[in-house]
């Protein structure tokens, strides 16, 4: 990977993003990883995918999940994972991020949900990673579209429709996401977070954590950078997102971005054709 400031620490780790430009929502990614290990971060759409080859270890939900080759992955928008190879020569694999809103006007059926993160089903896997293939070489947007809607017919078997109703828990820190929404630019403290969430700092920080499994800066950060994927998708520059987000200055956000999403923003932006009409 010439040219790539040190986002990996082994010659063979390789990412790669694709957006297609006339289908808003969707991030194809394929991807082989031996030894960088995703920090805590999140999608804005579900994470479907195929392992190929290799065992990925990741943390979803408070689980630790092994995903072996064979098998599909099956996240849910916004959740926080991490991601890291269980074998030695890493895990090759291919994934789609796709809006949820465009999953529901794509089968009609709103409220999509994945109680399990990792699917065990090796016909509908290679079928799957046959499909993921055909959608980055696909050129006509006709093609693509028609693809796209046999792909989410495979991961249907896998969902439940609709969606269970949050648990009163989550209702009660959805203010704070939002208040964490609303000021990824400032520095908010614990004090503040309580008071959003109606409880004592530490008795909120544990049941913060309780629910969603991570910290509430390890919440702000995720957020932080599904933010900067955003703005570096609609072509601002690195320095400018960096601002925006709370991060201290570029190479800050050139060291986080890699370490959640496997490439800088520089080369993603590249990748995606970020900023281009």
């Amino acid at each position: 990977m010439q040219g790539v400031p040190g986002q990996f620490e082994h010659p063979a780790d390789t990412a790669q993003f694709r957006h297609p430009p006339h289908r808003a929502g969707i991030e194809l990614y394929r991807a082989h990883i031996v030894r960088h290990a995703f920090e805590l971060h999140c999608h804005d759409g579900f994470g479907l995918g195929a392992i190929e080859s290799g065992v990925e270890r990741f943390r979803y939900r408070g689980a630790e999940h092994l995903a072996p080759p064979g098998s599909l992955v099956t996240m849910n928008a916004a959740e926080l994972h991490t991601g890291s190879a269980e074998t030695a020569g890493g895990w090759r694999y291919r994934m789609i991020y796709i809006d949820p809103a465009l999953v529901a006007h794509i089968s009609g059926e709103p409220g999509w949900w994945f109680d399990e993160a990792v699917c065990m089903d090796g016909i509908g896997t290679r079928k799957v990673t046959a499909l993921l293939d055909a959608l980055w070489q696909a050129d006509e947007p006709l093609a693509f579209d028609s693809l796209l809607a046999t792909l989410l017919d495979r991961f249907r078997a896998h969902a439940r429709v609709p969606r269970p109703a949050p648990a009163q828990a989550a209702m009660r820190f959805a203010p704070v996401i939002d208040y964490l929404h609303a000021h990824l630019a400032d520095r908010p403290n614990l004090d503040q977070l309580a008071a959003v969430a109606g409880l004592s700092p530490f008795h909120f920080l544990r049941q913060f954590r309780a629910q969603h499994h991570a910290t509430p800066q390890q919440m702000l950060m995720a957020l932080r950078l599904a933010r900067a994927k955003r703005l570096l998708d609609a072509g601002e520059p690195p320095a400018r997102v960096a601002a925006a987000t709370g991060l201290s200055d570029q190479a800050h956000l050139t060291r986080a971005f890699a370490r959640r999403y496997g490439v800088t923003p520089a080369r993603y932006q590249r990748q995606v054709g970020a900023g281009q009409p």
